[in-house]
């Protein structure tokens, strides 16, 4: 008798019953994706590029903030960074030793015109194109977000200003001008919420201000319509098959507990509490719960924005890492949220709580309550320690906290959710914003002192299930 005989028979445990065949024997999940699935890792321009003050680049309003004492952690700034500005080439080999397919990249919009208007700088456009046909020789289709958070300091008033809005369309058409014919992918924005309420409510970002109410949801509004009239205006001046989407951090709620009335209250929750961004976005127009609940503070909408706002897209893109738990209750709202306790488990960023499920949830939600064309996860990934032992990092944590949520996300496409790519953040380690250098999220750790990278152990995972196609 074999061995599967003996287990399902029981006898090796002197039962005389059977036994439920053992894991190894029963037909195995399928954990593989489509064999046309984008996978990729992200970066943003001043996170990695540093080169500040070189080749007609203008100042910045993270240029600004970082240099402001006590804003940034250990007073880092992003003038050097990852010097991916001269080391781009090397990066663009770390992605082939990867076996990605894809990157997310964006662009430094103050590269392109110095303050943010006027006469573009060309060597800011060579230093792009040189990028992505370096990509492109790699055999890895580049997607580019057009803004990341660093504004030309030049522009007067900032977001809080209207006009901001129009030239960032105005440099969005002309860079997609110049890039669509090798790039196919274009994102507007990243992260409304960041930029935003973390810059001008909470004040823990630039420009570091804190706004009253009605100031804040201004800045919202030319946030979102500065995404609509960029999309208008790289559909006028890109290639024919351009696809055009946004990077955005909606807040994602999961359902306490798999139950219908959980999972209504988590769709309602997901769809009122993004009003000012997403649902904004995807609707073309604010919902009545948030004009309600704003009352006079409701943001100033001009003729023609809600339109701009709800331009159609191809796609959507989603940065998922955190879950907000929802519960149905009989409030007026129909639903509360469970907070952050103690004991919920978290990376080493304070705010990055493990909750694998928010993966499979936030495709679920967008995809049922706005039904995308198609979905791509542009940023998901996980602060860890990163230390270096017999020159090698371990992150094992991190493997873990991927691995997780990468089969969230395999569960969300397999029950035909219009997932069709996935880009792990990040790359490298680079300027985590208000953190500094003191907060790596890289697969590949970055020696600040020589500018050295060493593939982690996530690297290898992460290379691993490039490989099979399959989670890993």
């Amino acid at each position: 008798m074999n061995r599967r005989e003996i287990l399902q028979t029981g006898l090796a445990f002197g039962t005389g019953a059977a036994l439920a065949p053992h894991r190894a024997f029963a037909d195995p999940i399928n954990l593989s994706f489509p064999k046309d699935f984008r996978w990729g890792c992200a970066t943003a321009a001043y996170q990695i590029e540093g080169a500040v003050k070189e080749d007609g680049r203008g100042q910045t309003n993270w240029d600004v903030f970082s240099h402001t004492p006590g804003r940034v952690a250990n007073n880092d700034t992003g003038d050097v960074a990852c010097d991916s500005y001269h080391r781009y080439a090397e990066d663009t080999e770390l992605l082939k030793a990867l076996g990605v397919n894809s990157y997310r990249m964006s662009i430094a919009w103050s590269r392109i015109f110095t303050t943010g208007r006027g006469k573009p700088n060309q060597m800011g456009i060579d230093y792009y194109n040189k990028v992505v046909d370096g990509l492109l020789s790699a055999g890895i289709r580049p997607y580019v977000t057009m803004f990341h958070w660093d504004l030309p300091a030049a522009l007067p008033g900032g977001w809080q200003n209207r006009d901001t809005a129009f030239a960032f369309a105005d440099y969005a058409g002309f860079m997609a001008g110049k890039l669509s014919d090798r790039v196919h992918d274009f994102m507007t924005i990243n992260e409304l919420r960041c930029f935003t309420d973390i810059g001008h409510l909470e004040g823990r970002h630039a420009p570091g201000l804190k706004l009253a109410p009605a100031e804040v949801n201004q800045v919202r509004h030319h946030g979102v319509l500065a995404h609509g009239l960029g999309v208008q205006a790289i559909r006028a001046h890109a290639k024919a098959g351009t696809a055009i989407g946004i990077a955005d951090n909606a807040t994602f709620y999961v359902p306490v507990i798999e139950t219908p009335e959980h999972i209504a209250a988590a769709k309602k929750a997901t769809r009122e509490q993004n009003a000012m961004f997403l649902t904004a976005v995807m609707e073309g127009r604010y919902i009545d719960e948030y004009l309600n609940q704003e009352g006079a503070n409701a943001p100033k909408v001009q003729a023609g924005d809600m339109a701009a706002i709800g331009s159609p897209l191809d796609f959507v893109a989603l940065n998922i890492y955190a879950p907000e738990w929802v519960r149905a209750d009989d409030s007026p709202k129909g639903y509360a949220t469970i907070p952050h306790i103690a004991s919920t488990p978290r990376m080493a960023s304070p705010w990055l709580v493990v909750g694998p499920e928010v993966a499979y949830w936030g495709v679920r939600m967008v995809s049922e309550l706005w039904k995308p064309k198609a979905l791509y996860i542009s940023e998901n990934g996980a602060s860890a320690d990163d230390p270096i032992v017999n020159g090698r990092i371990d992150d094992a944590d991190r493997v873990m906290y991927l691995r997780n949520y990468v089969g969230q996300f395999h569960r969300a496409m397999a029950e035909g959710y219009p997932l069709k790519g996935y880009f792990l953040w990040s790359l490298m380690d680079n300027f985590e914003w208000a953190d500094g250098y003191s907060k790596r999220f890289g697969i590949h750790y970055v020696d600040f002192a020589t500018q050295k990278r060493i593939p982690k152990l996530s690297a290898a995972w992460y290379k691993e299930v490039i490989r099979r196609n399959q989670l890993v």
